[in-house]
Formats: C-alpha cells, structure tokens, sequence
C-alpha cells in the first residue's frame, strides 16, 4: 500500500471514529479535548459536529489554517505534560470527549507519550465519557470499546471511562509562559 493510500485510509478511520464519539457523547455534558492541534482540520471537524461545545486545545505550538484556530482562552500551548495539569485543575472529571492525536510515526515514543499522559487523561475524564485515539492508551478505569464499522483493528482505539481518576500527578513545574488559556 502507497503512503497515500495509507493517509487516506488512516484519514477515513479518524473521521469515522470522531462521528461515532460525538453522536455518543450528543446528549452528554462536558467539554471535548483536542490533543494535538496540527493544522486543525479535526479540530473543524468535531466544532461542526458539536456546536457550541467548549472544546480545549492542545498543541506544542501553533501550526494551525487560521479558519481552524481555537479562541485563546481555550488553547494550551507547550508539552502536554506541563498543560494538562492547569486543564485539570478546571476541567477535571468533567471531558465527555478526548481525542488523542499525538502519534509521532515512532512506535516507541507513541508508548511512552501515551503511558506518561494516560493519568491526566483519565482525570480530565467523566464517567461515560469517550476518548478516541490514534494509539493505544494505559489508562486506569477505561474500557476498550468496539470500532465503527469500516474501521480496521489497530487503525484507531475507542474508550470509554468507567472511573474518573481521584488524582494525576503533575508532570512538572507550571509558568504563565507555558500555558496560554485558562
């Protein structure tokens, strides 16, 4: 298979996978998580999914098409690790929807990103609320779910948080210049 063809596929997985979750979590409360901004174009999709959801964005730095940027009062510039914690502070307990989108294309970084975020990821987390991922992750109290048809085993990963974490270690020491946003 052709790299394109590979994108493509990986593409339509993603798409399928964000339209199951929003129509999952429709009628749920709760802020939506975007985990790794890129140039936006999912960060569209789920505001035209969701409208009027309040939908926190996450990204080293900013690299978005300026149709695609969040209102800064919702975005969190920097290391994720260092990010999450003030998101936490707000928002913990309260996410309906994560989408992790944080894939490096080195499998073993993946892994250790994934296991190194999955205790802020679950303590942002309601119960019942749903994350979509583009790698697995170790995270306590979340239960694999089934993927969309069409969607190919290993292509994405779907949980749902059965358990909203009691409390994520902070990664690190905070400063205003790390964090742009709530």
């Amino acid at each position: 298979m052709s790299r394109l063809d590979s994108f493509i596929r990986r593409m339509q997985a993603q798409r399928t996978c964000l339209d199951w979750a929003a129509a999952e979590i429709a009628h749920m409360p709760g802020p939506v998580v975007e985990l790794g901004l890129g140039n936006g174009r999912t960060y569209d999709h789920l505001r035209q999914r969701l409208p009027g959801r309040t939908i926190l964005v996450f990204d080293l730095r900013l690299a978005a098409h300026p149709n695609c940027l969040p209102p800064d009062e919702l975005l969190y510039l920097g290391e994720a690790a260092e990010t999450l914690p003030r998101a936490i502070e707000r928002y913990g307990g309260q996410v309906a929807l994560i989408h992790y989108d944080l894939g490096t294309g080195v499998e073993a970084r993946n892994a250790a990103l994934a296991e190194k975020l999955a205790p802020s990821l679950a303590a942002l987390m309601r119960p019942g609320g749903v994350v979509v991922a583009d790698f697995p992750i170790p995270a306590r109290g979340w239960t694999a779910l089934p993927l969309p048809e069409g969607v190919k085993p290993g292509r994405y990963f779907i949980y749902r948080a059965q358990e909203t974490a009691r409390a994520a270690p902070l990664h690190g020491r905070m400063s205003k210049s790390t964090i742009t946003g709530t």
